[in-house]
């Protein structure tokens, strides 16, 4: 429990309340989830959901009410809902042809989630996808990605980019910051009007630089701060994947997630945490692990937000795969996560 002397933030994202405040997690699912596995997700004892809408046509504000209704017949409340085309969009980041209408499509998006009750969206600002160059054998035999970048394609959203060159050119950072800071001013006041929290998500992988496009706005934290700077909004903040800045490494991101997570939090914004391992930091190719089975300890990391009062959501992702299917991983994935949050809260005396 908090003690007197003890400094609250705010909740990660204002305006969500838990039953059980503190570090909650959340499971990842789509829209057309079966009775079946929003019983699973039911049975996890989890009280949050990440839902993804894969098809474009069902996107609006009354098809996210249904989706509220519907996960909350099984006492789960939905904290993200995903819109691919909204989001590690080329025409934003890059300023191409159509960013204006995609900009407005945004915007309508983030109403849409307003006008659900849904304050929170994790967005991507990636111009050409996320790296990865096949998928091999971990422990076990499970499946799980793999990233040598000398021999890696961009995948996102039926898109395929590779090359040197993914749009054709070298594009500048000065380019990138613009195009950012544009964003920005046309996105912030509709997410401050609406009460929704936008989450930047960090660059997968912070390479810089992939096919002719630096990625040094969210590949490094020095980038971050300055993003945020530009932003300047309490509804624009951070979505902290941990297994991509573990991806990077100190020596790629400038400090480390335990670091990232004590400062933005600081800052009041951190809104959301991936919680995932990876095999070792780059330069050397790196695989994704089960939580337990990467170079980080993750002890640490849930520590560290235990120590914040972080107050919000953290999820399993990138689960590698195993035998029976994906909800063994899912299941393993929460439990340990489950197990790690109970040793932190005992340890401060109880939750926060």
């Amino acid at each position: 429990m908090t003690t007197a002397t003890e400094q609250r933030p705010m909740r990660a994202v204002p305006g969500y309340y838990s039953s059980t405040p503190g570090i909650q997690i959340a499971i990842q699912t789509n829209h057309d989830a079966t009775d079946e596995d929003l019983q699973f997700f039911q049975q996890l004892g989890v009280e949050w959901a990440m839902v993804g809408v894969r098809d474009r046509s069902l996107h609006g504000a009354d098809f996210y009410k249904h989706l509220v209704k519907r996960f909350a017949d099984y006492g789960l409340k939905i904290y993200r809902i995903a819109n691919l085309s909204v989001h590690n969009v080329p025409q934003i980041t890059l300023n191409l042809p159509g960013r204006d209408a995609k900009i407005e499509e945004f915007k309508q998006f983030i109403r849409n989630l307003g006008a659900a009750g849904i304050k929170y969206n994790t967005y991507a600002h990636m111009a050409n996808g996320i790296w990865t160059s096949t998928h091999v054998e971990g422990r076990g035999g499970m499946k799980a990605r793999m990233l040598d970048i000398n021999n890696a394609k961009g995948y996102w959203d039926g898109e395929v980019f590779e090359g040197d060159l993914t749009h054709g050119r070298v594009y500048t950072e000065e380019e990138l910051w613009d195009n950012f800071a544009h964003l920005m001013r046309e996105i912030v006041p509709v997410a401050e009007e609406e009460g929704v929290f936008i989450g930047v998500h960090p660059d997968d992988p912070p390479v810089y630089a992939l096919g002719g496009i630096p990625r040094c706005m969210f590949g490094t934290f020095d980038g971050y701060k300055t993003a945020m700077e530009i932003a300047d909004s309490p509804n624009i903040g951070v979505c902290l994947c941990v297994g991509c800045w573990l991806e990077g490494g100190v020596q790629g991101m400038g400090n480390t997630p335990v670091d990232a997570i004590k400062h933005f939090a600081s800052q009041n914004q951190l809104f959301k945490v991936h919680f995932r391992n990876v095999s070792n930091p780059m330069p050397e190719p790196w695989v994704e692990t089960l939580i337990d089975n990467g170079y980080q300890d993750m002890y640490d990391v849930m520590k560290a937000l235990r120590e914040v009062n972080f107050d919000g959501c953290i999820i399993p992702d990138h689960i590698p795969a195993m035998l029976g299917g994906p909800r063994v991983g899912t299941a393993y994935s929460i439990a340990y996560m489950r197990a790690l949050i109970q040793a932190v809260n005992n340890e401060a005396g109880g939750p926060a």
